[in-house]
C-alpha cells in the first residue's frame, strides 16, 4: 500500500493522475462568491479597510503590521481572482492555497479575541469569540467549493490500490 505525503498528493494532481473534479453548479456559485468575497477584501486591505485589518495583525509577529495588512490583501486578491477563473487542476490548487491562507490567518482572528481588540464591528468578547468558529468554515468552503477535498479523496485512493 503506498502512502502518500501532503507533497506527493499534489504531484500526483498535477501529474493528471487524479481525473479532473467536475464541481457542480452549487460548487460553482459559491467558488465565484468566494473569489469575489476575497478580491474585495484584498482591495479593502489597501484601502477603504486598512486599519481595521491592521487591528488583527498579532503584535508578536515580526514584520511590520502594516506591511502584513498589505501583503495579505495583495494574496487576497490573488486568491480571489483565481477562484474566478482559474479551470481543472489549478482550481483544485487554489482551493488548497485558498483553505491555507484562511489557516494562516487565524492568529490575528485568536489575537483579536485574546486582546479584546475592536475591529470590523466585532467589539464585544462574545462576538468576537463567535467569529472564531466561522474560520473552520471559510477552510471547509475554499476545499469543497473547488473540488480540492474530492480530488485528495482520488489520491488517497489512488494510494490505497497501488502496491
Amino acid at each position: 500500500m503506498k502512502n502518500f505525503t501532503f507533497e506527493g498528493k499534489i504531484r500526483a494532481i498535477l501529474n493528471k493522475r487524479v481525473r479532473i473534479v467536475e464541481t457542480n453548479l452549487f460548487q460553482s456559485v459559491f467558488r465565484v462568491f468566494l473569489g469575489v468575497f476575497l478580491s474585495l477584501a484584498g482591495i479593502a486591505h489597501l484601502s477603504t479597510l486598512r486599519q481595521e485589518f491592521l487591528a488583527q495583525v498579532p503584535n508578536w509577529l515580526p514584520i511590520e503590521g502594516d506591511l502584513v495588512v498589505v501583503l495579505s490583501g495583495v494574496v487576497e486578491i490573488m486568491l480571489g481572482v483565481g477562484l474566478m477563473i482559474l479551470p481543472g487542476r489549478y482550481r483544485i490548487l487554489i482551493g488548497w492555497a485558498t483553505a491555507t491562507f484562511f489557516i494562516l490567518i487565524f492568529p490575528g482572528n485568536i489575537s483579536q479575541y485574546v486582546n479584546q481588540i475592536d475591529a470590523f464591528g466585532l467589539n464585544s468578547d462574545s462576538s468576537r469569540l463567535i467569529r472564531l468558529f466561522f474560520q473552520p468554515v471559510f477552510v471547509i468552503w475554499a476545499l469543497w467549493s473547488t473540488g480540492a477535498w474530492q480530488a485528495w479523496r482520488q489520491v488517497k485512493s489512488i494510494g490505497s490500490t497501488e502496491a
